[in-house]
């Protein structure tokens, strides 16, 4: 796969108003789908100066807070609220100021009353301060009218070359939405192979950057971020002795970083009881050649080796598996660069869903006043959690007078 290319649908656009943009992942895949963006809005100028400079216009700083915010008429408002107040790859808060936007996120699709409205996060969000998020975001649409599919799903399953658990919600103002059926099947992540069986695999990681040249060891490469720095010492002895798909935890003791023990032990510091403790964290980690990549974050190129060669993945291939083209700028440091890639959603996976959601819109509708809750699928795997299945009864009873399918929202 030389490079990802999505085929152009461009007759009857529907209009998109894209909340929390980022490096515009979402808005690519919509605008390859036959959307056109009216308006963008982001808080970091790495990424308004990203999307300005490959979505062909500007997006902008606005307060999101603020009543006069408006955009009557548009189609769609897409966005995923900023994550990482519950996000698994950090230090998950209670309280975190980000944690609001997902309300914000709400009142605005709520006032505004587009046609249509789609919601990404991660699978963090659904237990985040005991599901308060989840009820954030549903109390105000479903009052509103908002017939709304809420599911979780591997961004693998849409052909993305990656296992990226997500929690997608997608809702219709007074009319029925379908969601997005798999295209693919995947292995290597929970619950992935459930999704379908009978599909074709998705890309796995050699195939996506094999094809690439041989990377630069200083910026900026070719294509742009495909540059890498060399390890040394330590780090190169670690790369030395990991094959693909093994983790740090695979190592012997005295190859493990000092940071990796640390976090290693930090629940028996913290005094946490053995039952509860759980698992060393996987740390840095090969990648199979011939499986999607894990999760893209920001902190990927710290975490990931290529699944052949002794280095970290360079900023492109993250890009890559991301499935951004090779030539989609990025602007900012090389920092900022990584958590634009990390937080994007891989505009294949945006293209999957904006089709989906473009062909109902075009389509003839059934409209009716009650809003309802019309599926809630919070894993595909087999069991969940205890936190999860007390979050899903929880929805189960909240949202009692809108739910649709009843057997959608608990475990036999």
């Amino acid at each position: 796969m030389a490079k990802y290319e999505l085929p152009n649908m461009l007759e009857n656009s529907p209009t998109l108003l894209d909340l929390f943009c980022g490096a515009g992942g979402l808005s690519f895949g919509f605008k390859k789908a036959g959307f056109r963006t009216i308006s963008a809005v982001d808080h970091s100028d790495a990424a308004l100066d990203t999307y300005s400079r490959n979505l062909g216009h500007s997006a902008n700083h606005c307060d999101l807070s603020d009543a006069s915010f408006s955009f009557p008429g548009v189609d769609v408002i897409a966005g995923g609220p900023p994550c990482q107040g519950f996000s698994s790859a950090g230090m998950r808060r209670n309280g975190d100021h980000r944690n609001s936007l997902v309300s914000t996120f709400a009142q605005i699709v709520a006032r505004l009353r587009p046609r249509a409205f789609l919601f990404e996060n991660v699978e963090g969000f659904l237990t985040a301060e005991n599901g308060d998020r989840v009820f954030d975001l549903l109390a105000p649409l479903l009052a509103a009218g908002y017939r709304i599919h809420l599911q979780k799903i591997n961004a693998a399953n849409y052909g993305v070359p990656q296992h990226r658990k997500r929690v997608i919600a997608i809702g219709g103002l007074h009319w029925e939405p379908s969601f997005p059926p798999p295209s693919h099947t995947a292995f290597g992540a929970p619950g992935a192979l459930l999704a379908s069986k009978h599909l074709p695999l998705a890309p796995a990681v050699a195939e996506t950057i094999g094809s690439l040249p041989a990377p630069s060891t200083e910026p900026p490469g070719f294509p742009q971020g495909h540059w890498f720095r060399p390890l040394t010492g330590a780090d190169m002895e670690r790369a030395k002795a990991m094959r693909a798909g093994m983790t740090m935890r695979d190592l012997p003791a005295e190859l493990h970083h000092p940071s990796y023990r640390r976090r290693a032990f930090r629940r028996v510091m913290d005094g946490t009881p053995t039952e509860r403790r759980g698992g060393a964290p996987a740390g840095l980690r090969r990648l199979r050649p011939d499986e999607p990549s894990k999760a893209i974050t920001g902190g990927a190129r710290n975490e990931f080796l290529h699944p052949t060669e002794h280095r970290p993945l360079t900023i492109r291939e993250c890009a890559r598996l991301q499935t951004f083209p090779d030539n989609f700028v990025f602007c900012g440091t090389p920092s900022e660069q990584d958590q634009l890639i990390g937080n994007a959603v891989p505009p294949a996976l945006a293209f999957a869903i904006a089709s989906n959601l473009k062909e109902d819109l075009l389509g003839e509708k059934v409209m009716v006043q009650e809003g309802a809750l019309l599926t809630f699928v919070p894993t595909l795997a087999e069991g969940c959690s205890p936190a999860l299945r007390c979050v899903t009864e929880s929805v189960n009873s909240r949202f009692q007078q809108y739910v649709q399918q009843q057997e959608r929202l608990l475990w036999p």
